[in-house]
């Protein structure tokens, strides 16, 4: 028997049968008619040759080719409602998954201690891994499922086939030693281009201040060109010079070093920070769920 020529809903008949023993019972279950239930018995008769369910008294009792089928049958039908047409939920205080994040250096340091914090109180078993990558290959990394989320400044990202969600607002400031010698509570442009700086330039991703002063002819002194942004504050600290920053960098710096922010003497671009994620994984309950404790996590006030 080619399966192609079965409808599959017959399989629901026949187990509806096997559990009422009624075609008037089986009916009412299946919201049937009495009508529409007895042709279906009728083909499912005619598919397997046998007569299937008998009038004995007021049951109609299984032959025992019925009996034998009954089984297996019900099996297909429960896993079908079970495994198939019933969507997974996700339990966060069972689960053990490790969540993958695309994001810089700046990333780990600004989302990941709080999203931790979030995990250990509703999802204590799972697990975070953070990735760093060029920002073209964030697109696969996401695609293919080996990330869950983009967490960042990825303008690549907003293209067909992704969705995102805007998080906050990341403005540029200046960054410089407590005890700078040159520079007190402002600064202003000459001294800005005047002074030394640290710079970083991230592989494979350029920096938008970078880009900024670029289109606009501003030209300055670059001492050192390194490519992390944690890797600035023992440099800043030690020395006069200056590095400009997304503010949630400098604010980390300022908690936990010997540095102060002072406000650029330009209007800087500010960086509108978004999760990404790809369409495969738009209705999955568990990536649901974390893209929800991200977004309550870090979104910017109403």
């Amino acid at each position: 028997m080619d399966i192609r020529s079965v409808d599959l809903n017959l399989l629901v008949v026949f187990d509806a049968m096997v559990e009422h023993r009624s075609v008037t019972r089986a009916a009412e279950a299946l919201s049937l008619s009495q009508p529409a239930m007895s042709a279906a018995v009728a083909r499912l008769r005619g598919i397997f040759d046998d007569p299937l369910f008998v009038r004995a008294g007021s049951e109609m009792r299984p032959t025992p080719r019925a009996t034998e089928l009954a089984g297996p049958v019900h099996r297909v039908v429960d896993t079908v409602k079970k495994e198939i047409l019933q969507r997974n939920a996700f339990d966060p205080a069972i689960s053990d998954r490790t969540f993958t994040l695309v994001t810089p250096d700046i990333g780990e340091v600004n989302f990941v201690p709080r999203i931790l914090s979030r995990l250990a109180r509703e999802a204590p078993n799972t697990n975070i891994k953070t990735l760093a990558m060029p920002r073209h290959a964030a697109s696969d990394s996401l695609e293919s499922g080996a990330a869950e989320l983009a967490l960042g400044y990825f303008p690549d990202l907003q293209k067909a086939g992704f969705f995102q969600q805007k998080l906050f607002r990341n403005s540029h400031v200046c960054m410089v030693r407590s005890e700078h010698p040159l520079i007190g509570a402002t600064m202003t442009l000459a001294q800005f281009l005047a002074l030394s700086h640290a710079v970083v330039q991230p592989d494979g991703r350029e920096h938008v201040f970078e880009q900024y002063l670029h289109k606009r002819g501003l030209k300055r002194r670059v001492l050192v060109e390194i490519s992390h942004f944690m890797s600035l504050l023992p440099i800043v600290e030690a020395s006069d010079l200056i590095a400009t920053v997304p503010r949630d960098v400098a604010e980390f710096c300022v908690r936990h070093g010997k540095v102060r922010i002072v406000e650029t003497p330009m209007k800087a671009p500010v960086i509108d920070v978004y999760q990404f994620w790809h369409r495969r994984f738009h209705k999955d309950p568990a990536h649901t769920w974390l893209r929800s404790a991200v977004h309550a996590l870090f979104r910017e006030p109403a």
